[in-house]
């Protein structure tokens, strides 16, 4: 992912439109894309600021409020797998993928093989 333009940069940018350059032109003498100027003066008229948004970030985790019942789940049953997990859930309104299920076990620190020998 590419970093955001510098702040001194988006100000100079903006400066220059506001005191009557046009913004194809600002672009060009600062060495942005037009489409960056013509965005930089659509957010300094939003929000009055030229600071960049937030980037990234992470998805919040569906599975941690029912962590209860996954692990009541694998300690009870030795024979249960992913699938038959994900439909269980699915059961409860809780609609997620197998691979979200194995996602969730594997930060958990838990291998998810069949095991006789577990309770």
């Amino acid at each position: 992912m590419v970093r955001p333009l510098s702040d001194d940069l988006r100000e100079r940018v903006v400066a220059a439109v506001l005191s009557g350059e046009s913004r194809r032109s600002a672009a060009k003498r600062f060495g942005i894309a037009n489409s960056t100027a013509v965005k930089l003066l659509q957010r300094h008229q939003a929000t009055g600021s030229v600071a960049p948004g937030k980037m990234g970030g992470h998805r919040k985790r569906v599975l941690e409020p029912h962590r209860a019942f996954i692990m009541e789940r694998i300690n009870k049953t030795s024979d249960l797998s992913l699938h038959r997990l994900k439909d269980e859930l699915a059961a409860r309104g809780v609609k997620v993928s197998h691979n979200a299920v194995w996602q969730f076990l594997r930060r958990e620190g838990l291998s998810f093989k069949k095991n006789a020998v577990r309770p």
